[in-house]
């Protein structure tokens, strides 16, 4: 006998051993208690045979941004399988019950770390983020001046001093997490070594911060937060000045960064790597809420949506945009009898449209590549209505 559901608080260590299994990493017993006191095991959605825990997943409430809104997260994580199970679509079917409860729960787009890209593509997740990784020899580091005035104070570790600087600073971006005190201080600052500096500028407001450590040389910045170009600068110099203790550092950053442009010597090591993938999980509740580019033509769109593990996305949508402007949308899921002559539509998967919709990719290629099918007039009036802005996500669950 099988069923899925999700865990009670007596089976946490069973779920955090087959976690310890499947991801090579061990807890001591007083890690496990601490995990345990801060794990929601109703998150928690577990296969079961015969009583027995066989795979799992875990589907954390979380906030993110797109187009400087805050839209309702799941955050898939802690997939996983004991080996005698695999290979049975126990996972799959978990999959699916995730769609369904998130959808439940108001949660309108999904992100996860996928271990195999292609694995969760099947069911609807898509790439939707690089990152840039530096390694900068210590003297290659930046050599920019502070501004008179302007200072750095290190500070201790609390959340409440940083994140008003990062929630700025992440509202630039698609797909930064919103983070709470729990998520500061039970996954942030717990999993990082290292000191906290904050960029004071010349009128006493704080618009950036570095989270570092120095050891055997090398200074890995875990993140550097700044909301303008001075505040950059001032930081990078703080950080340049650590160059008679370390030989290297280590950071990641935006895809669109442009440090190595910045510096007297770009040629250090720079490397892009592809992260996490995001899904829509309610497209009529998605783009209700959705921020659309301002522009002069306004005229309706219609999206035939491909979704065969989620039948409520699947069909035409409408999308009727209200204001001046088209920046609000009125969406309807059409009836068969309602939908318009297929010239007025544009077609595609779930995963073309979370990739078009979080700005990791652009219609015109999309339709390049065969992904998005509709005349080009269409493709042309879909581009203009989606704000282009940088994918990032600072965070890992």
């Amino acid at each position: 006998m099988s069923e899925i559901r999700t865990l009670e608080q007596q089976e946490l260590p069973e779920s955090l051993a087959l976690s310890q299994f499947a991801f090579q990493y061990e807890l001591s017993a007083e890690e496990q208690d601490d995990r345990s006191s801060w794990t929601d095991p109703k998150q928690i959605w577990g296969y079961f045979v015969q009583g027995k825990l066989a795979a799992k997943l875990q589907i954390n409430q979380f906030h993110t941004w797109l187009n400087g809104q805050r839209f309702a997260m799941g955050g898939i994580a802690g997939v996983a399988t004991w080996p005698e199970y695999r290979r049975n679509g126990m996972v799959a079917k978990l999959l699916l019950q995730a769609l369904k409860v998130m959808k439940e729960q108001g949660q309108t787009v999904s992100f996860l770390s996928p271990f195999k890209f292609e694995f969760y593509r099947k069911y609807g997740w898509e790439t939707y983020i690089d990152y840039l990784k530096y390694e900068i020899p210590s003297d290659k580091l930046p050599k920019f001046h502070a501004p008179e005035g302007s200072s750095i104070v290190r500070v201790t570790r609390e959340w409440e001093l940083l994140n008003p600087i990062y929630e700025k600073y992440a509202q630039q971006f698609n797909g930064m997490m919103e983070r709470d005190a729990s998520w500061w201080n039970n996954r942030y600052f717990k999993n990082k070594k290292g000191t906290v500096a904050l960029y004071v500028n010349a009128k006493g407001e704080r618009t950036g911060y570095v989270f570092y450590q120095v050891k055997e040389y090398t200074a890995t910045i875990h993140e550097m937060v700044f909301l303008d170009e001075e505040t950059r600068r001032g930081l990078w110099k703080f950080i340049a000045d650590h160059d008679s203790m370390i030989s290297r550092v280590e950071v990641k950053a935006p895809a669109d960064d442009q440090l190595p442009f910045l510096v007297h010597d770009p040629k250090f090591k720079q490397e892009k790597i592809t992260y996490f993938s995001a899904r829509i999980i309610d497209v009529e509740a998605f783009l209700k809420q959705y921020r659309f580019e301002p522009r002069k033509e306004v005229e309706p769109i219609y999206l035939r949506i491909s979704d065969p593990h989620a039948d409520w996305n699947d069909g035409v949508f409408q999308l009727q945009f209200t204001g001046s402007g088209g920046e609000k949308a009125e969406v309807i899921k059409l009836a068969e009898g309602e939908q318009p002559a297929d010239e007025r539509i544009l077609s595609c998967s779930i995963q073309t449209l979370t990739a078009l919709f979080m700005s990791y990719q652009k219609a015109g290629f999309m339709a390049k590549i065969e992904r998005l099918q509709g005349s080009q007039e269409l493709v042309t009036r879909l581009e203009a209505a989606i704000p282009q802005r940088t994918t990032y996500l600072a965070d890992f669950f």
